[in-house]
């Protein structure tokens, strides 16, 4: 394909085998704007009192990486955790969107896995460190543009073992409701991404480890673990 999908998108007619190519993030945001707390289970798991409004944070854009690509373990951390979660790409620039017309606002959806440095979350009581390091936040395989995102099956894997297993109609704020909400805001532009939250389920990765995030719809995005 040529082109942008937040403009004109026409196919060339060329074709790669996928195993002779490597793919990129699907995106490249400005911004990542996650939320915290936001599945029901997830705030069981951490003994947190559920949001009765979003609970937002920033992910730099320098976090992200694509599929395949290594998840770099930060020296300064001693337990960095994985996140599945789904990712909303936003299609055009949005400002006071009503969540009537949210959806049309909306590329499609990919899969997401907010790294978190976990101890260092907690030492700084607040997030910005523990979330942001570089490769902290791996997207892909593809956005999906054809999708219903209330009930769809997540999964995150490690090394093969299911850690998490949801529905994304567990979560505490919808999809449409989380795009009218932080573009109230701030202004969201073609390309960024919303990480929803994650569900319960979350737990520490090793150097050498694969993590894998599923979602019904979408792919698998697959990460290893490394230390430099």
């Amino acid at each position: 394909m040529a082109g942008s999908p937040y403009g004109r998108l026409k196919t060339t007619g060329q074709e790669y085998r996928l195993s002779d190519i490597r793919l990129l993030a699907p995106c490249r945001p400005s911004k990542i704007v996650a939320l915290g707390v936001n599945y029901r289970s997830h705030g069981e798991e951490m003994g947190s009192r559920l949001p009765t409004e979003p609970l937002l944070f920033i992910k730099p854009s320098t976090a992200v990486i694509g599929p395949d690509d290594d998840i770099v373990y930060p020296e300064m951390s001693g337990r960095v955790d994985y996140e599945g979660e789904l990712g909303v790409v936003i299609g055009k620039r949005a400002t006071n969107v009503t969540e009537a017309k949210a959806r049309g606002y909306i590329l499609g959806y990919t899969c997401c896995n907010d790294v978190t440095a976990r101890d260092l979350q907690a030492r700084d009581k607040q997030w910005t460190r523990g979330k942001g390091f570089d490769t902290f936040a791996p997207l892909g395989p593809c956005i999906e543009t054809e999708l219903d995102p209330y009930h769809l099956r997540l999964e995150t894997r490690l090394n093969g073992e299911v850690k998490q297993r949801t529905s994304t109609g567990d979560l505490v704020f919808g999809v449409y409701e989380l795009v009218s909400f932080i573009s109230r805001v701030m202004t969201l532009l073609p390309g960024d991404v919303i990480a929803t939250g994650t569900p319960g389920g979350i737990g520490p990765m090793q150097p050498g480890d694969t993590v894998e995030v599923e979602i019904e719809g979408i792919g698998t995005l697959r990460n290893r673990i490394v230390k430099l």
